[in-house]
């Protein structure tokens, strides 16, 4: 179904590498910022109460931040948030093996609304970052979605040693699709994963970095928990 864009992934290796390291580092801070017109959560024991007054804060007409996970979709995965960051301008980074590419960058501006989070858990080394988008029509979100697949699919083939994307799985569920990958560490061990998503005219991706399970299909509920809310 989705086609292979091998040429846009060897330009980014050296790029998605760095952002690997830099997500580790990012994960200890109770509070993640990402860039400019971000809006933070206050972190604190309640972290239900920090994302809905996000919520508050950043939601408008169509897509926006509620679209996104909430705390409530971690605590079903057996993580526990501390905090988060949101974004409306789709200028995060994509994922660990898109290096520097952005949602802007892809949809070269014409989407119709853009929304980021970035999320910190309370384990050091785990932390999360999400970025969808809303298009005028069914079939360009499909076409987005292909891509972003493809880039995704770019760096399952590694050296030996290479920190890889593993095999790609599809899901459905009743608000929309979408494929999910484990990722694994340079020795083999499951290190978080990465999912490409859809719901009818908006689409995205997400992408947990770190160990909460040795089970690489642990990624398979982060990936139906983030249909459901981008279908919202």
């Amino acid at each position: 179904m989705f086609e292979m864009l091998g040429t846009q992934a060897a330009r980014k290796r050296s790029s998605r590498r760095r952002r690997t390291a830099g997500a580790a580092a990012l994960a200890g801070a109770a509070l993640i910022a990402v860039g400019i017109g971000a809006q933070p959560a206050a972190a604190g024991a309640d972290t239900g109460a920090a994302s809905r007054s996000a919520i508050a804060r950043t939601a408008a007409p169509g897509l926006g931040s509620g679209n996104l996970m909430q705390s409530e979709d971690f605590f079903q995965q057996g993580l526990a948030p501390v905090g988060a960051t949101v974004d409306l301008t789709g200028k995060q980074a994509l994922s660990a093996c898109s290096g520097e590419e952005t949602m802007r960058a892809l949809t070269k501006g014409k989407a119709a609304a853009y929304a980021d989070m970035t999320w910190a858990f309370d384990t050091r080394a785990v932390s999360l970052t999400e970025s969808v988008a809303e298009v005028s029509g069914d079939t360009s979100a499909v076409s987005y979605e292909k891509r972003l697949d493809t880039l995704v699919r770019g760096c399952q083939n590694e050296p030996a040693g290479h920190w890889h994307y593993g095999k790609g799985h599809a899901i459905t569920v009743r608000a929309g699709e979408g494929r999910w990958y484990p990722a694994f560490t340079g020795g083999g061990k499951v290190t978080g994963g990465v999912a490409v998503i859809r719901s009818g005219h908006r689409f995205g991706i997400v992408e947990l970095s770190g160990q909460p399970s040795d089970d690489p299909g642990y990624i398979e509920g982060i990936a139906a928990a983030a249909v459901n809310r981008l279908a919202g």
